[in-house]
């Protein structure tokens, strides 16, 4: 098992509700000494932390966090002041609504709109995996990879179920070749991280593969 490779593929994650600067703070400094290829923060928190990791770490942040439902327009501006505040990535949220009511073109020109305030920045498209049929899925494999946007993610982490094998296998039948993929919610062993990227995901939405690669130190 290749630890480092994992902590390169983990997006050290905090979004919870009562998160202060400090704990992000502090988060940053886990992320910046064990390399990992981002920290995920809530939007409130992304000015001071990129002045405060300058260079040294990939910010990135969520947009329409958690439940997707909110209105386009505030989900592109919530993007635009992300990206001007210093994010560096975008994780943001379907509307599964639209989804399930079979509005594609909806849910299509949302993702392709929030894409376009991103600019060159990269957008992962959080589908809400546990939410959905494997119907569902598929559609939005085929939506993510027509909308130009860079990753399909499977989960928030706040709804009833996280990522599993086989719906990141799903993923990996299912995208077109330029889309990656990011499994996230729930991954909790070096050994699930690993089995995920073998099956196909090349980032990980986490908040507990660096406590675990701590306390082995320890």
């Amino acid at each position: 098992m290749d630890v480092d490779k994992i902590l390169a593929a983990c997006d050290h994650t905090l979004l919870h509700q009562d998160a202060t600067f400090d704990d992000i703070r502090a988060l940053c400094d886990d992320a910046i000494k064990y390399g990992t290829a981002s920290v995920c923060i809530p939007p409130c928190y992304v000015k001071e932390a990129k002045q405060y990791v300058g260079d040294r770490m990939k910010i990135c942040t969520v947009i329409g966090f958690p439940n997707g439902n909110m209105t386009t327009t505030v989900k592109v501006l919530e993007t635009f002041d992300a990206i001007d505040k210093g994010a560096d990535e975008i994780d943001m949220v379907i509307n599964i609504g639209r989804l399930k009511a079979k509005d594609y073109a909806y849910v299509s020109q949302e993702i392709a709109l929030i894409k376009q305030a991103c600019g060159d920045h990269i957008l992962k498209v959080i589908i809400e995996t546990c939410m959905l049929t494997d119907e569902e899925k598929i559609k939005m494999c085929e939506i993510v990879t027509g909308s130009g946007a860079d990753y399909i993610k499977t989960s928030t982490g706040f709804a009833s179920g996280g990522a599993t094998f086989e719906d990141v296998k799903l993923f990996a039948e299912h995208v077109g070749s330029g889309v990656k993929i990011k499994a996230a919610g729930g991954i909790s062993s070096l050994e699930d991280a690993e089995k995920f990227m073998e099956l196909g995901a090349s980032r990980l939405g986490t908040s507990r593969i660096v406590k675990i690669v701590k306390s082995m130190e320890q």
